[in-house]
């Protein structure tokens, strides 16, 4: 007869297999460096001039192999995941962070900009380089890119956090704490609404 720990411990196992982990971002900043580094940025008007366009942002960059960025991610952010010899993901398994969403299908996944490339652009990006921009767009080392349901994506657009937060509540923190990080690191601006959102939101992390 089987021992009841051993059965136990074989269904947590199963269990914890069979559900996907939430995608996951390099790991923010906490929620107290958080709070420091967003009294450190600048606070101004957004501002298009010139006017932003997407094309001025390159996107993906081969990062090994054939593998670029997009596929990097998709690779990261699942689990189980089949690539084909074009390093495209042909199966696996993702959690949406933004909405807790399970996805089986690639085509139902948009790599989401946490800092949006229209945001970057407003906030300090279109004083920067064409290599500058390039770097922000397909950054793997910062919490800026991750795998998200398209739809929800799509409902975000270019807003900052003073308009739009990830449906999942539970992810509020670690979207905020990111967002403050990559803004800081850029050195990009934020505006007066976005400041006094984050402020509040990180005086409850």
């Amino acid at each position: 007869m089987k021992s009841p720990f051993l059965v136990l411990a074989t269904a947590a196992a199963l269990l914890a297999t069979a559900t996907p982990a939430l995608a996951e971002l390099p790991t923010p900043i906490s929620a107290a460096t958080a709070r420091t580094y967003l009294t450190s940025l600048t606070v101004e008007p957004e501002n298009n001039v010139p006017p932003y366009s997407r094309s001025l942002f390159k996107l993906w960059d081969i990062i090994s192999g054939k593998c670029d960025t997009r596929e990097t991610v998709l690779k990261r952010d699942g689990t189980d995941v089949v690539t084909n010899s074009a390093c495209a993901a042909t199966s696996g398994h993702w959690v949406s962070p933004y909405d807790g969403a399970v996805w089986d299908n690639r085509s139902d996944l948009d790599i989401d900009h946490l800092v949006p490339l229209r945001e970057a652009w407003v906030s300090g990006a279109r004083l920067w380089t064409s290599a500058q921009r390039e770097a922000f767009a397909n950054d793997l080392t910062r919490p800026q890119l991750v795998a998200v349901t398209d739809r929800v994506n799509q409902a975000k657009g270019d807003k900052d956090p003073a308009e739009w937060l990830p449906p999942l509540a539970s992810y509020h923190c670690v979207y905020i704490r990111a967002w403050v990080q990559v803004k800081y690191f850029y050195n990009l601006t934020v505006d007066s609404a976005e400041k006094e959102k984050l402020t509040s939101l990180l005086a409850d992390c």
